[in-house]
Formats: C-alpha cells, sequence, structure tokens
C-alpha cells in the first residue's frame, strides 16, 4: 500500500505541479488549500505524512502545526519560503520532523518524505534502534525499554517522540564511545541529512531537558567538542 500525503498550502499551482509529481514517485497524495481545511482532511484521511506551508490566511502553518501536535504525533514537514535559521529553529520546536525552504523539486521532497517515513516507523517499534540484543538499558536513574518504546527517569515515564527515541538508542548503542556528528545523521535522520548539524544539536538539547537532572550539566549525554557526542562514560 502506497504512503499517502496530505500537501497543505494556499498555492493552489504549486499543490498541483507537487500533488502529480509525488503521485509519479509512488504516494498517494492530497491537497488542502488553507489550514483549516488541511486538519479537517487529515482528521478524515489519516495521512502517513503532512506537508506544511506557514504563510497562509487565516490560520497560518505555525498555528496548524500546533493544532496537530495537540491531537497526533503524524510526522509534519515544513514546506515554506521562509528561511531564516530563526524559523528553521521555532518550526523544529513546534514538533516538526523536517524543515524545507522553496523552491524544492519534487524529487528533493520525496526523498525527505521517505526519510521521515523511516525515522517515524524505527522509532515507533523501539526495538529497530540496534538494541534487540539488550531490550532495557539501566543508567543510573534512566531506565529505557526498547520492547516498549518506554523511558523512565527514576519512577517518573518521559515521553520522546519517534526521532528522540531514535537517537537515544544510537546512543545507547554505543555507550562510552565518540561518535561523530555525522555518524549519528547519518543513522538517526539519513545521508540526505549529513550537514544538517543544527538538527542534532536541538534534539540533543531535547534529550537533555527530558532526562538530565541539570540539562546545563549533563551526566549522560556528554559533547565531545567538534567531533560528536558521547552516552554515559
Amino acid at each position: 500500500m502506497s504512503e499517502s500525503v496530505l500537501l497543505i498550502d494556499d498555492d493552489v499551482d504549486l499543490c498541483k505541479v507537487m500533488s502529480l509529481a509525488l503521485s509519479k514517485l509512488g504516494f498517494e497524495v492530497e491537497s488542502a488549500y488553507d489550514a483549516i481545511e488541511g486538519l479537517k482532511k487529515a482528521y478524515a484521511t489519516r495521512p502517513d505524512v503532512v506537508v506544511l506551508d506557514i504563510m497562509m490566511p487565516d490560520m497560518d502553518g505555525w498555528q496548524a502545526c500546533e493544532r496537530f501536535r495537540e491531537m497526533t504525533d503524524i510526522p509534519i514537514i515544513f514546506l515554506t519560503a521562509l528561511g531564516n535559521q530563526s524559523d528553521i529553529v521555532k518550526g523544529l520546536n513546534l514538533g516538526a520532523d523536517d524543515y524545507i525552504v522553496k523552491p524544492v523539486t519534487a524529487q528533493e521532497l520525496g526523498a525527505r518524505v521517505r526519510a521521515v517515513l523511516r525515522r517515524s516507523s524505527r522509532g515507533n517499534n523501539g526495538a529497530s534502534g540496534g538494541n534487540a540484543a539488550t531490550p532495557i538499558l539501566r543508567y543510573g536513574d534512566l531506565t529505557v525499554d526498547f520492547d516498549k518504546y518506554e523511558v523512565k527517569v527514576g519512577d517518573k515515564r518521559v515521553d520522546l517522540s519517534p526521532t528522540e527515541f531514535k537517537l537515544l538508542s544510537v546512543l545507547s548503542r554505543y555507550k562510552g564511545r565518540v561518535l561523530p556528528h555525522e555518524f549519528l545523521l547519518t543513522e538517526v535522520w539519513g545521508p540526505d541529512y549529513v550537514g544538517e548539524i543544527d538538527y542534532l544539536r536541538l534534539y540533543i538539547s531535547y534529550l537533555r531537558r527530558k532526562l538530565e537532572k541539570d540539562p546545563s550539566q549533563p551526566r549522560l549525554i556528554h559533547n565531545e567538542w567538534g567531533v560528536g557526542y558521547r552516552f554515559g562514560d
């Protein structure tokens, strides 16, 4: 069964072109020309991925992303003309899984959609993070059950997104070893993201805020300046 994509963009011509091109790449595509219609279609059709513009009338993409995240963890890709670093960070902070600045080819968009789907699938089945031989990790107050996709700090359960869980899985699999930025980006996001170090830094900060007692003095995930990150001693 083909993966389904919901395009939400008030540029009707762009939606038609991208819809046709993505269909040729094997995706089932629905389009919505404003955010409110997009939310309704997402609820009705349950797409595998949402591709979301930001600058739209009535409800913008920022607000739509927040609405989506209130009700679902469906992968969201921002596709927008806003290319400032602050906009990219804002989009990822709101819970988007990827951020693409227009213009973009249909082939690149298709590749990014597939990359997001791979990450989401790996995160949701937990054990594919490379810890099948050790389904439960205990390190200090941290307990991770890779089979149940469950993380606890002490007795408190911590909710992680699929990408956060995947990153934690890779880090913990190589406990005590320094993992280069490029290796982590390839393992978690895929080879198309090997230069996106800001993505990695952002998600490391997410994990620290959720798992560390004092994120400013991390004891679980350590920086190796200019090289990468290390989990544990």
